[in-house]
């Protein structure tokens, strides 16, 4: 009798451990600010996320650094866009998936709803986040990741999910009631790289970028030249900068349509590749398409809240 309790002791005693460590949250680790935010809104305090780039950062030319390396390697799982987005570390994450849980979200996409990629055969336009109608799948995605990490969670999980998505319905909505505004003539979106084409095609602009879908495509002078003409002869009177990108070439449209007697002024900064400074509205991936819509669509000509959708953005347009 003795025996058996002492023997039932340590069997308790050894459960304990195992017991917290079920408990304790997933160790996450996101390419991007943009997944991160999503595992943080599916996962909720079942998660611990670490984001890899952070405002302003270029996903097209990121290379890992060794404390990345050391992260993602401790992580429980790893979530990368895919899609030849962070195109210098993909040999790296085929590698780690060997030997850890590594998802790639984007490319859980419907290949039928994805942009052909201009550069390179055979891949697609990895901007996916640009619509929040394809954005839901991504974030379906991490749902699906995490509650085959931790099956026990799955309700939580899906009640996470679904108030996520009802948000994203909600700015999608918002995105068609406040774009329609914006006169037929004044639709067109021109850009340092050509991150907005999902952008375009949903809510019915022209998008023009400097340079292609990556920043690592040359923006050469007779592209310069072109946009410039085009600015002219349509009377295209504002174009955007990049928060992730040098507004070099912007600047050089700007002054070019000045030579030739065309004003052109900056609309607003958008943010392309990556979102707002972390613990602000335009650091979540609402507040960064809120705030992209809202610029867009007042710069262009329609009348937008002050604050967009939530009233939340830091500046009112």
């Amino acid at each position: 009798m003795i025996r058996r309790s002492f023997l039932m002791v340590l069997a308790l005693v050894a459960a304990a451990p195992m017991a917290a460590l079920a408990q304790q949250p997933l160790k996450v680790v996101a390419t991007t600010g943009m997944i991160a935010d999503a595992a943080r809104q599916v996962g909720g305090d079942l998660v611990e996320v670490k984001g890899l780039m952070g405002p302003g950062v270029d996903p097209h030319s990121y290379r890992q650094t060794r404390s990345d390396i050391v992260a993602m390697t401790r992580a429980d799982l790893v979530l990368w866009h895919g899609l030849y987005l962070e195109a210098q570390m993909e040999e790296f994450f085929h590698d780690l998936a060997r030997k850890r849980a590594v998802v790639a979200v984007a490319e859980a996409i419907d290949k039928s709803k994805l942009r052909a990629h201009d550069d390179y055969a055979d891949k697609y336009d990895p901007h996916v986040w640009m619509t929040p109608e394809l954005w839901r799948d991504v974030v379906v995605e991490v749902q699906r990741a995490l509650t085959e990490l931790r099956p026990e969670a799955a309700e939580t999980f899906a009640a996470n999910t679904a108030r996520h998505l009802a948000e994203l319905d909600r700015l999608a909505a918002y995105a068609k009631e406040a774009l329609t505004k914006v006169p037929e003539n004044n639709r067109v979106l021109v850009t340092a790289h050509d991150a907005f084409g999902y952008f375009g095609r949903s809510y019915g602009f022209e998008v023009m970028g400097i340079q292609g879908i990556s920043t690592q495509s040359e923006a050469g002078l007779n592209r310069i030249g072109e946009l410039v003409d085009i600015l002219v002869e349509r009377k295209i009177s504002a174009v955007f900068v990049e928060s992730s990108v040098s507004d070099r070439s912007v600047r050089a449209l700007i002054e070019g349509a000045a030579a030739k007697g065309h004003e052109v002024t900056v609309g607003g900064e958008l943010f392309s590749d990556a979102m707002g400074e972390e613990g602000t509205y335009e650091g979540t991936y609402l507040g960064m398409l809120d705030h992209n819509i809202t610029v867009i669509a007042g710069a262009l000509g329609a009348e937008v809240p002050a604050r967009g959708m939530n009233g939340q953005l830091s500046a009112g347009f």
